[in-house]
């Protein structure tokens, strides 16, 4: 190979070795000839230096990647910085990516750098941010990398730790650490930087602490394929004693229905239930009227309506319940548990009593119903004629159809048209009518840009994938379900004024072709590179 041939390969590409007992090979496109021999064929020993060799090559891999990182990042300063540039509205603008002490950066650069080693938007800026923190903030640090006595990704950590830092402060963290990075354990190294940044910067580290503190919400985390989510609290102490109560409380009263299944079971329950704050008061009341007139064991009662105008009050030791340690699986009292029959026969419950919660013609009453919820269910021919299978719930993921019950619950459902997403629709104005929006946020759920990771939502925005003509000559029809895209708002500034082109491929993928002339292909599957690089 030419010195000439070996420019036309990345750093890594160009770097001759030997693993093990194999003969060193000449590198083609790619990394997958590396070895003459057969892998099966090697020792316990040449197995190990071989592991240890690529080791070593992956680590001048990353640095090599920082430095191009950081070389792509000189190649497209902060747009104000340059002479003569233009400024448009929406235009690219300079970012700071690395903290304070760092270049600004053109703002569509990390898009750009991203696509070509496979990472969204915004992992690529984070890299590129941490490549020239490390160079302008952490030099000792970013020494240690460049001559192998550091491990790239655990430099880059302490960068991304040290970003809010000012110069100043983060020298001191450069000092203390720059020596232990690979001496150490990461905890260790976690520990000692955390100590760091405390030292360098105490009034931050302070602030920061306190904000941390009070740091409040409720979120919802993923679905699993077994149709549970996880919901995570962070609430002052005193509200989740009352809601740890006031979850009890629903769970014995689903008990006192005939409810049989355990107690986490129940209590889990209650979520759904507790959403609906007429339902949640109905119930209680329902219960204690039971418990009260001693006919909790009579199914045929439960829909009775008690005496209203008292809310029943939370148990006297209500406090101790959030003090108290879970009991170890092991000592949990299973629950009887619920055939089919008697699921029915509790949602029937469930959903009298939560008539009776909306029954208007009680005196005095002023009762709010609660907002409607749309859920958007996919479903396929085939699930439907089998009777079974695996749906998709829009937001949520796929969920056996068995389990929509659970979904559906004991609440009043409307039925909507089915929506087919197979009929094209289209309109001559710029604007997207609701009904336009809804078919492509529901085909498209995640953004069409290259490694996109943003969520379709309604305020996503949509693209028209071939500019709409104003002319009055313009064609009609331009506003379809065909000629839009959803793109968050950054992914939709870099195509207009970034320099990247889109087309509609004949099987509705997307191929995307950036400023520099790389290609990739966006569809249902993913991303994925085309043909060969520029």
């Amino acid at each position: 190979m030419s010195a000439h041939e070996s420019l036309r390969f990345p750093l890594w590409i160009r770097r001759s070795a030997c693993f093990a007992v194999c003969t060193p090979v000449v590198f083609h496109d790619s990394i997958e000839h590396m070895f003459e021999c057969d892998v099966d064929e090697l020792s316990a020993a040449e197995t190990l230096a071989s592991a240890a060799r690529l080791h070593a090559m992956k680590l001048e891999i990353e640095v090599d990647l920082l430095r191009l990182a950081q070389r792509f990042a000189d190649l497209h300063p902060d747009p104000a910085m340059i002479s003569g540039r233009e400024t448009v509205p929406g235009g690219e603008r300079g970012l700071v990516y690395g903290g304070p002490g760092c270049p600004g950066v053109a703002e569509f650069a990390p898009a750009e750098f991203g696509a070509v080693i496979g990472r969204s938007k915004g992992s690529a800026a984070a890299l590129m941010g941490q490549a020239l923190a490390l160079r302008h903030r952490l030099p000792r640090i970013w020494a240690q990398v460049e001559s192998q006595h550091a491990t790239a990704w655990k430099a880059c950590t302490i960068a991304t730790a040290c970003l809010h830092l000012s110069v100043e402060a983060a020298a001191i963290v450069d000092r203390k650490v720059a020596g232990i990075v690979d001496s150490i354990p990461p905890l260790r190294l976690s520990n000692i930087v955390r100590a760091a940044l405390w030292q360098a910067d105490p009034e931050a580290a302070r602030a920061a602490a306190e904000t941390k503190a009070k740091e409040r919400g409720v979120w919802a985390g993923r679905t699993d394929e077994h149709g549970t989510t996880t919901v995570f609290v962070k609430a002052a102490t005193g509200d989740v004693i009352h809601f740890n109560a006031t979850v009890r409380q629903i769970a014995d009263a689903l008990a006192e229905l005939g409810d049989t299944d355990t107690l986490d079971q129940r209590r889990a329950k209650a979520i759904g239930i507790i959403a609906d704050p007429e339902l949640t008061w109905e119930l209680l009341a329902v219960a204690q009227h039971l418990t009260n007139t001693g006919r909790s064991s009579q199914p045929t009662d439960v829909a009775a309506t008690p005496p209203t105008g008292t809310r029943p009050a939370a148990p006297a030791d209500f406090d101790d319940e959030a003090d108290r340690d879970r009991p170890h699986p092991s000592d949990a009292q299973p629950g009887r548990g619920m055939d089919e029959a008697a699921r029915r026969k509790l949602a029937g419950r469930l959903a009298a009593i939560k008539q009776a919660a909306y029954n208007t013609d009680k005196i005095g009453a002023t009762r709010r119903k609660p907002a409607q919820t749309t859920l958007y269910v996919h479903v396929t021919d085939e699930t439907l004629l089998a009777g079974g299978g695996v749906t998709r719930v829009e937001r949520f993921g796929p969920v056996y159809a068995a389990r929509l019950q659970e979904l559906l619950s004991h609440d009043q459902i409307i039925v909507k048209p089915v929506i087919d997403l197979n009929d094209k629709i289209n309109v001559d104005a710029y604007e997207i009518p609701r009904r336009i929006r809804e078919r492509v946020k529901l085909t498209h759920p995640v953004e069409q840009f290259v490694y996109g990771t943003a969520e379709t939502t309604d305020s996503t925005d949509l693209d028209h994938i071939r500019p709409f003509d104003f002319r009055s000559t313009g064609p009609p029809g331009q506003t379809s379900t065909t000629n839009l895209t959803p793109l968050r708002r950054y992914s939709h500034r870099v195509k207009t004024h970034g320099g990247w082109r889109v087309r509609r491929l004949d099987d509705g993928a997307l191929e995307w072709t950036t400023r520099y002339g790389f290609k990739f292909r966006v569809d249902h599957t993913g991303t994925q590179p085309l043909g060969d690089r520029p």
